[in-house]
Protein backbone atom coordinates (compact mmCIF):
# COMPACT_ATOMS: atom_id res chain seq x y z
CA UNK A 1 0.00 0.00 0.00
CA UNK A 2 1.29 3.48 -0.87
CA UNK A 3 2.32 5.55 2.16
CA UNK A 4 0.21 8.63 2.88
CA UNK A 5 1.63 11.89 1.58
CA UNK A 6 0.94 15.54 2.54
CA UNK A 7 -1.30 15.74 -0.52
CA UNK A 8 -3.51 12.95 0.89
CA UNK A 9 -3.71 14.49 4.34
CA UNK A 10 -7.12 15.07 5.95
CA UNK A 11 -7.97 16.30 9.44
CA UNK A 12 -10.83 16.22 11.93
CA UNK A 13 -13.49 18.85 11.36
CA UNK A 14 -16.19 20.25 13.64
CA UNK A 15 -18.45 17.33 12.73
CA UNK A 16 -17.76 13.67 12.01
CA UNK A 17 -16.18 13.93 8.56
CA UNK A 18 -12.51 14.34 7.70
CA UNK A 19 -11.73 17.61 5.93
CA UNK A 20 -8.94 19.24 3.97
CA UNK A 21 -6.56 20.81 6.49
CA UNK A 22 -6.55 24.51 7.28
CA UNK A 23 -2.80 24.25 7.87
CA UNK A 24 -0.85 22.31 5.21
CA UNK A 25 0.93 19.15 6.25
CA UNK A 26 4.60 19.47 7.13
CA UNK A 27 6.81 18.44 4.21
CA UNK A 28 10.07 16.52 4.39
CA UNK A 29 12.09 19.54 3.32
CA UNK A 30 10.42 21.74 5.94
CA UNK A 31 11.00 19.16 8.67
CA UNK A 32 14.68 18.81 7.75
CA UNK A 33 15.17 22.57 7.89
CA UNK A 34 13.56 22.81 11.34
CA UNK A 35 15.45 19.81 12.74
CA UNK A 36 18.68 21.52 11.72
CA UNK A 37 17.88 23.96 14.54
CA UNK A 38 17.66 21.05 17.02
CA UNK A 39 21.00 19.19 16.84
CA UNK A 40 20.02 16.94 19.77
CA UNK A 41 17.29 15.40 17.59
CA UNK A 42 19.72 13.95 15.07
CA UNK A 43 19.44 13.96 11.28
CA UNK A 44 16.05 13.35 9.66
CA UNK A 45 15.66 10.12 7.71
CA UNK A 46 11.96 10.34 6.85
CA UNK A 47 8.41 11.26 7.88
CA UNK A 48 6.18 8.62 9.45
CA UNK A 49 2.69 10.02 10.13
CA UNK A 50 0.71 13.29 9.91
CA UNK A 51 -1.62 14.17 12.78
CA UNK A 52 -5.35 14.64 12.02
CA UNK A 53 -5.69 17.33 14.72
CA UNK A 54 -7.06 20.47 13.02
CA UNK A 55 -5.60 23.51 14.84
CA UNK A 56 -1.94 22.93 13.99
CA UNK A 57 0.19 20.61 11.85
CA UNK A 58 2.23 17.78 13.34
CA UNK A 59 4.22 14.83 12.06
CA UNK A 60 6.28 11.98 13.48
CA UNK A 61 9.81 12.19 12.11
CA UNK A 62 12.35 9.36 11.89
CA UNK A 63 15.84 10.56 12.81
CA UNK A 64 19.23 9.05 13.49
CA UNK A 65 18.47 9.56 17.21
CA UNK A 66 15.02 7.98 17.19
CA UNK A 67 11.47 9.23 16.56
CA UNK A 68 10.43 12.81 17.32
CA UNK A 69 7.15 14.71 17.02
CA UNK A 70 7.41 18.01 15.15
CA UNK A 71 4.52 20.41 15.66
CA UNK A 72 3.90 23.65 13.75
CA UNK A 73 1.59 26.53 14.70
CA UNK A 74 0.75 29.75 12.91
CA UNK A 75 2.22 32.64 14.87
CA UNK A 76 -1.27 34.13 15.35
CA UNK A 77 -2.24 30.97 17.24
CA UNK A 78 0.97 30.29 19.19
CA UNK A 79 4.10 32.36 19.49
CA UNK A 80 7.37 31.04 20.87
CA UNK A 81 6.50 32.84 24.10
CA UNK A 82 3.04 31.25 24.20
CA UNK A 83 4.53 27.79 23.74
CA UNK A 84 7.05 28.47 26.49
CA UNK A 85 4.16 28.87 28.95
CA UNK A 86 2.92 25.33 28.40
CA UNK A 87 6.46 23.94 28.16
CA UNK A 88 7.21 25.33 31.63
CA UNK A 89 4.15 23.49 32.97
CA UNK A 90 5.23 20.28 31.23
CA UNK A 91 8.70 20.60 32.79
CA UNK A 92 7.18 21.05 36.24
CA UNK A 93 5.02 17.94 35.84
CA UNK A 94 7.99 15.92 34.61
CA UNK A 95 9.96 17.00 37.67
CA UNK A 96 7.08 15.80 39.85
CA UNK A 97 7.08 12.35 38.25
CA UNK A 98 4.32 12.60 35.62
CA UNK A 99 5.10 10.98 32.27
CA UNK A 100 4.78 13.85 29.77
CA UNK A 101 6.42 14.64 26.42
CA UNK A 102 10.12 15.46 26.53
CA UNK A 103 10.40 18.91 24.94
CA UNK A 104 13.66 19.31 23.01
CA UNK A 105 15.63 22.56 22.96
CA UNK A 106 17.05 24.28 19.91
CA UNK A 107 20.67 25.22 19.29
CA UNK A 108 20.14 28.46 21.25
CA UNK A 109 18.48 26.72 24.22
CA UNK A 110 14.87 27.69 23.41
CA UNK A 111 11.99 25.21 23.66
CA UNK A 112 10.44 26.52 20.41
CA UNK A 113 11.65 28.38 17.33
CA UNK A 114 10.05 30.91 14.99
CA UNK A 115 10.64 30.59 11.24
CA UNK A 116 8.66 32.91 9.01
CA UNK A 117 4.99 32.87 9.98
CA UNK A 118 5.38 29.66 11.97
CA UNK A 119 6.25 28.59 15.51
CA UNK A 120 7.72 25.09 15.86
CA UNK A 121 8.11 22.77 18.85
CA UNK A 122 9.81 19.38 18.94
CA UNK A 123 9.21 16.47 21.33
CA UNK A 124 10.73 13.02 21.60
CA UNK A 125 8.17 10.32 20.86
CA UNK A 126 6.39 9.64 24.14
CA UNK A 127 6.06 6.23 25.77
CA UNK A 128 2.78 4.37 25.45
CA UNK A 129 0.32 3.17 22.82
CA UNK A 130 -1.61 5.88 20.97
CA UNK A 131 -4.84 3.87 20.98
CA UNK A 132 -7.14 6.81 20.26
CA UNK A 133 -5.06 8.91 17.88
CA UNK A 134 -7.54 8.67 14.98
CA UNK A 135 -10.63 9.21 17.13
CA UNK A 136 -12.39 12.55 17.36
CA UNK A 137 -12.64 14.63 20.50
CA UNK A 138 -15.92 14.09 22.37
CA UNK A 139 -15.82 10.39 21.67
CA UNK A 140 -15.93 7.98 24.60
CA UNK A 141 -13.41 5.71 26.24
CA UNK A 142 -13.29 2.18 24.88
CA UNK A 143 -14.13 0.79 28.33
CA UNK A 144 -15.07 1.73 31.88
CA UNK A 145 -11.59 0.56 32.89
CA UNK A 146 -10.04 3.21 30.63
CA UNK A 147 -12.33 5.85 32.15
CA UNK A 148 -11.24 4.78 35.65
CA UNK A 149 -7.57 4.81 34.65
CA UNK A 150 -7.97 8.26 33.12
CA UNK A 151 -9.43 9.50 36.41
CA UNK A 152 -6.44 8.10 38.30
CA UNK A 153 -4.02 9.82 35.92
CA UNK A 154 -5.94 13.11 36.11
CA UNK A 155 -5.68 13.13 39.91
CA UNK A 156 -1.98 12.29 39.73
CA UNK A 157 -1.48 15.18 37.32
CA UNK A 158 -3.34 17.57 39.63
CA UNK A 159 -1.27 16.50 42.62
CA UNK A 160 1.92 17.01 40.61
CA UNK A 161 0.73 20.45 39.42
CA UNK A 162 0.66 21.83 42.95
CA UNK A 163 3.41 24.34 43.45
CA UNK A 164 3.46 25.51 39.82
CA UNK A 165 2.57 29.10 40.48
CA UNK A 166 2.87 30.73 37.06
CA UNK A 167 0.15 33.29 36.33
CA UNK A 168 -2.67 32.59 33.91
CA UNK A 169 -1.62 32.50 30.26
CA UNK A 170 -1.53 35.61 28.12
CA UNK A 171 -4.55 36.13 25.83
CA UNK A 172 -4.25 33.91 22.74
CA UNK A 173 -6.60 31.74 20.70
CA UNK A 174 -7.47 28.19 21.70
CA UNK A 175 -6.79 28.36 25.43
CA UNK A 176 -9.34 27.28 28.06
CA UNK A 177 -9.32 30.34 30.31
CA UNK A 178 -11.13 30.77 33.62
CA UNK A 179 -12.24 34.39 33.74
CA UNK A 180 -16.02 34.26 33.18
CA UNK A 181 -17.54 31.27 34.98
CA UNK A 182 -15.54 32.02 38.13
CA UNK A 183 -16.61 35.66 38.28
CA UNK A 184 -19.18 37.00 40.73
CA UNK A 185 -20.48 39.07 37.78
CA UNK A 186 -20.13 36.71 34.81
CA UNK A 187 -22.01 38.99 32.39
CA UNK A 188 -19.58 41.83 33.08
CA UNK A 189 -16.67 39.38 32.81
CA UNK A 190 -18.04 38.10 29.50
CA UNK A 191 -18.42 41.65 28.19
CA UNK A 192 -14.80 42.39 29.12
CA UNK A 193 -13.67 39.15 27.46
CA UNK A 194 -15.53 39.96 24.23
CA UNK A 195 -14.21 43.53 24.18
CA UNK A 196 -10.65 42.22 24.46
CA UNK A 197 -11.08 39.92 21.43
CA UNK A 198 -11.93 42.02 18.35
CA UNK A 199 -12.80 39.18 15.97
CA UNK A 200 -15.12 37.66 18.56
CA UNK A 201 -16.73 41.07 19.13
CA UNK A 202 -17.35 41.47 15.40
CA UNK A 203 -18.86 37.98 15.20
CA UNK A 204 -21.24 38.70 18.08
CA UNK A 205 -22.12 42.24 17.02
CA UNK A 206 -25.39 41.22 15.32
CA UNK A 207 -26.34 38.58 17.86
CA UNK A 208 -28.29 39.05 21.11
CA UNK A 209 -25.44 37.35 22.88
CA UNK A 210 -25.82 39.18 26.22
CA UNK A 211 -29.42 37.98 26.45
CA UNK A 212 -28.41 34.43 25.51
CA UNK A 213 -25.63 34.48 28.11
CA UNK A 214 -27.95 35.89 30.76
CA UNK A 215 -30.54 33.17 30.08
CA UNK A 216 -27.85 30.51 30.22
CA UNK A 217 -26.11 31.74 33.36
CA UNK A 218 -29.39 32.28 35.20
CA UNK A 219 -30.12 28.57 34.72
CA UNK A 220 -26.85 27.71 36.43
CA UNK A 221 -27.21 27.82 40.20
CA UNK A 222 -26.14 31.24 41.47
CA UNK A 223 -24.00 29.53 44.09
CA UNK A 224 -21.42 28.54 41.47
CA UNK A 225 -19.02 31.51 42.00
CA UNK A 226 -18.99 30.82 45.75
CA UNK A 227 -18.31 27.12 45.18
CA UNK A 228 -15.49 27.90 42.76
CA UNK A 229 -14.01 30.49 45.09
CA UNK A 230 -13.43 27.70 47.62
CA UNK A 231 -11.30 25.79 45.12
CA UNK A 232 -7.53 26.30 45.03
CA UNK A 233 -6.18 27.80 41.82
CA UNK A 234 -4.25 25.20 39.85
CA UNK A 235 -2.65 24.86 36.45
CA UNK A 236 -4.66 22.18 34.65
CA UNK A 237 -4.68 20.28 31.35
CA UNK A 238 -8.15 21.43 30.15
CA UNK A 239 -8.44 18.96 27.26
CA UNK A 240 -8.58 15.59 29.01
CA UNK A 241 -9.92 13.18 26.44
CA UNK A 242 -8.74 9.70 25.37
CA UNK A 243 -6.61 10.80 22.40
CA UNK A 244 -4.53 13.02 24.67
CA UNK A 245 -3.49 9.96 26.67
CA UNK A 246 -1.07 7.18 25.75
CA UNK A 247 -1.70 3.75 27.21
CA UNK A 248 0.00 0.66 28.61
CA UNK A 249 -0.89 -2.84 27.47
CA UNK A 250 -2.77 -3.44 30.73
CA UNK A 251 -5.00 -0.37 30.32
CA UNK A 252 -3.27 2.25 32.46
CA UNK A 253 -2.36 5.76 31.32
CA UNK A 254 1.34 5.80 30.43
CA UNK A 255 1.82 9.39 29.22
CA UNK A 256 -0.24 12.59 29.20
CA UNK A 257 0.18 14.63 26.01
CA UNK A 258 -1.01 17.84 24.31
CA UNK A 259 -0.97 20.68 26.84
CA UNK A 260 -2.02 23.29 24.28
CA UNK A 261 -5.13 24.29 26.26
CA UNK A 262 -3.45 24.24 29.67
CA UNK A 263 -4.03 27.27 31.89
CA UNK A 264 -4.63 28.28 35.48
CA UNK A 265 -8.11 27.08 36.49
CA UNK A 266 -9.08 24.65 39.30
CA UNK A 267 -9.13 20.88 39.72
CA UNK A 268 -12.94 20.68 39.64
CA UNK A 269 -13.04 22.71 36.41
CA UNK A 270 -10.60 20.24 34.84
CA UNK A 271 -12.60 17.24 36.11
CA UNK A 272 -15.79 18.72 34.65
CA UNK A 273 -13.99 19.29 31.35
CA UNK A 274 -12.85 15.65 31.35
CA UNK A 275 -16.44 14.46 31.90
CA UNK A 276 -17.79 16.82 29.24
CA UNK A 277 -15.16 15.60 26.74
CA UNK A 278 -15.56 11.86 27.37
CA UNK A 279 -18.97 10.94 28.80
CA UNK A 280 -21.28 12.76 26.37
CA UNK A 281 -21.22 11.87 22.67
CA UNK A 282 -21.98 15.35 21.40
CA UNK A 283 -21.38 14.37 17.78
CA UNK A 284 -24.39 12.02 18.03
CA UNK A 285 -26.71 14.75 19.29
CA UNK A 286 -29.64 15.22 16.95
CA UNK A 287 -29.10 11.81 15.31
CA UNK A 288 -32.03 10.15 16.99
CA UNK A 289 -29.98 9.12 20.03
CA UNK A 290 -30.84 11.93 22.44
CA UNK A 291 -31.48 9.74 25.50
CA UNK A 292 -28.28 7.74 25.02
CA UNK A 293 -25.62 10.33 24.20
CA UNK A 294 -24.65 10.61 27.87
CA UNK A 295 -22.91 7.80 29.75
CA UNK A 296 -23.17 8.52 33.44
CA UNK A 297 -21.36 5.27 34.27
CA UNK A 298 -18.29 6.47 32.38
CA UNK A 299 -18.40 9.76 34.31
CA UNK A 300 -18.71 7.87 37.59
CA UNK A 301 -15.83 5.57 36.67
CA UNK A 302 -13.63 8.58 35.99
CA UNK A 303 -14.60 10.14 39.32
CA UNK A 304 -13.99 6.85 41.14
CA UNK A 305 -10.52 6.61 39.62
CA UNK A 306 -9.77 10.19 40.59
CA UNK A 307 -10.88 9.60 44.17
CA UNK A 308 -8.36 6.78 44.64
CA UNK A 309 -5.63 9.45 44.52
CA UNK A 310 -7.37 12.65 45.62
CA UNK A 311 -10.67 12.13 47.49
CA UNK A 312 -13.51 14.42 46.43
CA UNK A 313 -15.68 16.11 49.04
CA UNK A 314 -19.33 17.11 48.87
CA UNK A 315 -18.42 20.68 47.84
CA UNK A 316 -16.17 19.35 45.06
CA UNK A 317 -18.94 17.22 43.55
CA UNK A 318 -21.40 20.11 43.84
CA UNK A 319 -18.98 22.40 42.00
CA UNK A 320 -18.42 19.81 39.25
CA UNK A 321 -22.16 19.37 38.73
CA UNK A 322 -22.86 23.11 38.68
CA UNK A 323 -19.99 24.04 36.36
CA UNK A 324 -20.58 21.24 33.83
CA UNK A 325 -23.21 23.12 31.75
CA UNK A 326 -20.83 26.05 31.24
CA UNK A 327 -17.43 24.39 31.45
CA UNK A 328 -16.97 24.63 27.67
CA UNK A 329 -18.05 28.26 27.49
CA UNK A 330 -14.70 30.04 27.50
CA UNK A 331 -12.97 27.63 25.15
CA UNK A 332 -15.91 27.95 22.74
CA UNK A 333 -15.41 31.72 22.74
CA UNK A 334 -11.72 31.17 22.08
CA UNK A 335 -12.59 28.86 19.18
CA UNK A 336 -14.82 31.55 17.70
CA UNK A 337 -11.96 34.06 17.91
CA UNK A 338 -9.78 31.52 16.08
CA UNK A 339 -12.32 30.71 13.35
CA UNK A 340 -13.52 34.28 12.83
CA UNK A 341 -10.23 36.11 13.32
CA UNK A 342 -7.40 33.78 12.32
CA UNK A 343 -8.69 31.50 9.57
CA UNK A 344 -11.81 33.32 8.35
CA UNK A 345 -14.11 30.31 8.67
CA UNK A 346 -17.53 31.84 9.36
CA UNK A 347 -19.40 28.51 9.20
CA UNK A 348 -17.23 26.93 11.90
CA UNK A 349 -17.50 30.06 14.03
CA UNK A 350 -21.30 29.81 13.87
CA UNK A 351 -21.13 26.12 14.77
CA UNK A 352 -18.86 26.89 17.74
CA UNK A 353 -21.45 29.37 19.04
CA UNK A 354 -24.78 27.78 18.14
CA UNK A 355 -23.96 24.09 18.55
CA UNK A 356 -20.95 23.83 20.84
CA UNK A 357 -21.64 26.68 23.26
CA UNK A 358 -25.40 27.35 23.36
CA UNK A 359 -26.85 23.95 22.39
CA UNK A 360 -24.43 21.93 24.51
CA UNK A 361 -25.21 24.07 27.55
CA UNK A 362 -28.94 23.84 26.88
CA UNK A 363 -28.74 20.02 26.77
CA UNK A 364 -27.76 19.93 30.44
CA UNK A 365 -31.14 21.49 31.30
CA UNK A 366 -33.10 18.96 29.25
CA UNK A 367 -34.60 15.96 31.09
CA UNK A 368 -31.74 13.73 29.94
CA UNK A 369 -29.14 16.31 30.91
CA UNK A 370 -30.66 16.85 34.33
CA UNK A 371 -30.72 13.09 34.93
CA UNK A 372 -27.04 12.87 33.94
CA UNK A 373 -26.16 15.61 36.44
CA UNK A 374 -28.32 14.00 39.12
CA UNK A 375 -26.42 10.70 38.78
CA UNK A 376 -23.12 12.51 39.30
CA UNK A 377 -24.50 14.56 42.18
CA UNK A 378 -25.59 11.39 43.98
CA UNK A 379 -22.17 9.80 43.57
Amino acid sequence: MRAATPEDHRVHGMGTELEAPTWPAITAGEAAAVLARFPVAGRMTGLHWHSPRPFSAATLVHTTQGMVLLKRHHHRVRTVEGLAEEHAFIAHLAGAGVSVPEVLCSDDGASAVAIGDWSYELHRQSAGADLYRDRLSWTPFLSRDHAHAAGVALAETHVAARGFDAPARRPQPLVASFRIVSSTDPIAAASAYVAAHPALARFLADRPWQAQFTRLLERVDDGLPALLSEQAALWTHNDWHPSNLLWTTDGRVRTVIDFGLADRTTAVHDIATAIERTAIRWLDRGQGTGPTIADSEAALALLAGYATIAPLGRADIAAIVRVLPVVHLEFALSEIEYFAGVVGDAASARMAWDDYLIAHADWFFSPHGREFLRRIDEA
